[in-house]
């Protein structure tokens, strides 16, 4: 069993205060959605958990397992087993996918003589051509190829815990059925704990929620089964706010 620990978070971006005293608890096997409207500081929330430059944390603690996150360097939590499914992923020249796996792996002591058969595999599993992963790391990759591309990356590492930073985002039905059922599987299949961060209900129509975490100017407001996030498809965020 593995847990994510965050205790009274505060974390601030050019002297303003983002994130008001966050509290939020994920264990392998759960998904806990966290929606809130634009500015709320969800993606602040994930940027912090995973050490983005930029961000200042100003109270509270982050814990895996009982280990300081906060205190661990950006590819230390990565190794320790969190990853970040990005909103806007990375375009990066000149790598490619299937050696950033490969070095990934290495640093977590795993082997890679069988890496290109389980990206085949797993790029089966989401529609992903898995001829792309041979090229440039998103370089002309299309929203959706990105997402589907991010999500493979996530299969292949098996992290313990994965926070997707609006997963959703430009993603038509297709890509977004294959992606969000690809992390519900891993639920399953790795007993992954999921943070997902989202606008949209759609999304937990794939990946099914255990707890839906309503985030409004820094703060949890409120938290509750997913029929919180029914309740706020039909009343909106003026109910919260």
């Amino acid at each position: 069993m593995t847990t994510l620990r965050i205790e009274g978070l505060r974390a601030e971006v050019a002297g303003r205060e983002i994130l008001k005293g966050v509290d939020l608890v994920v264990s392998s096997g759960e998904v806990h959605a966290v929606m809130g409207p634009n500015g709320a500081g969800k993606s602040t929330l994930s940027a912090v958990i995973m050490g983005k430059p930029g961000y200042r944390v100003t109270g509270g603690k982050v814990t895996l397992d009982g280990a300081d996150v906060l205190a661990m360097p950006t590819w230390e939590r990565a190794v320790a087993g969190l990853h970040l499914v990005m909103q806007y992923p990375t375009e990066v020249p000149g790598v490619h996918v299937d050696d950033v796996l490969a070095e990934a792996l290495r640093s977590r002591g795993r082997d890679t003589a069988s890496l290109g058969a389980e990206i085949d595999r797993e790029a089966a599993r989401i529609g992903f051509d898995p001829s792309l992963v041979t090229r440039a790391l998103n370089v002309d990759l299309s929203g959706g190829e990105k997402k589907r591309n991010e999500t493979l990356q996530m299969a292949v590492l098996a992290p313990r815990i994965a926070i997707l930073d609006e997963l959703d985002s430009g993603l038509d039905i297709d890509a977004l059925r294959d992606c969000a059922r690809r992390v519900e599987a891993a639920t399953h299949e790795s007993s992954l704990g999921v943070l997902a961060i989202t606008h949209y209900v759609r999304l937990l129509e794939e990946l099914k929620a255990d707890m839906v975490h309503i985030l409004v100017a820094g703060r949890i407001v409120a938290s509750g089964g997913p029929e919180l996030a029914d309740r706020l498809e039909r009343d909106g965020y003026g109910a919260f706010v």
